[in-house]
């Protein structure tokens, strides 16, 4: 079984490989613009962008959109991290957190399987905090500064192997996998 993810994150792709393998699912690169609405809702941004690719290939497509919301500063940066991220990083939302007591924080990811007849919407959340340093070598994005509820290690900190059996992406990618294996299995 094979999936074609749209992306331009070269280590997104490679997590959501090591996700999807575990449910015989080979992961493909789609080559191409990836056209992100601006909307403060990641299951728009994501369907959009997925229906926009599907309508010009005839593979199943998969895309995916994440944010970051932290409490304190009313959800900022939600769908706008990538951005946020390219311009202050990790060392700014830390700046903006300095003298918060409330590091309350949480992912959300919305996955979009579409193939020209099917849509379909899959979602991941982990909640966690901000931690009040950058820590850890693995991961990617904001993964140095967040830390999983009941977790002492931010995510970076952990293996991938580890960070993959938590993560809201990989909520995500296992709901589509189940389901993606499921229709599979009914076809044969």
């Amino acid at each position: 079984m094979k999936l074609f993810v749209l992306t331009h994150n070269p280590s997104k792709l490679k997590e959501i490989s090591e996700i999807l393998k575990e449910y015989g699912i080979e992961v493909l690169h789609m080559e191409g613009e990836k056209r992100e609405i601006q909307s403060d809702n990641i299951e728009e941004i994501a369907l959009n962008a997925a229906k926009d690719a599907c309508s010009s290939q005839s593979v199943p497509i998969v895309v995916d959109d994440t944010a970051l919301y932290i409490e304190t500063l009313n959800g900022f940066p939600g769908p706008y991290a990538e951005y946020v991220y390219r311009t202050i990083g990790l060392r700014g939302i830390l700046k903006l957190l300095e003298k918060e007591e409330n590091r309350k924080a949480w992912f959300a990811t919305a996955v979009v399987y579409c193939d020209g007849n099917i849509v379909k919407i899959f979602k991941g959340i982990l909640e966690g905090s901000i931690a009040e340093e950058i820590r850890g070598n693995y991961g990617f994005g904001f993964d140095p500064i967040f830390i999983p509820i009941g977790q002492k290690k931010t995510l970076a900190e952990m293996l991938p192997e580890e960070k993959n059996k938590i993560s809201h992406r990989s909520k995500a990618f296992r709901e589509l996998a189940q389901w993606f294996v499921s229709e599979k299995n009914k076809a044969k």
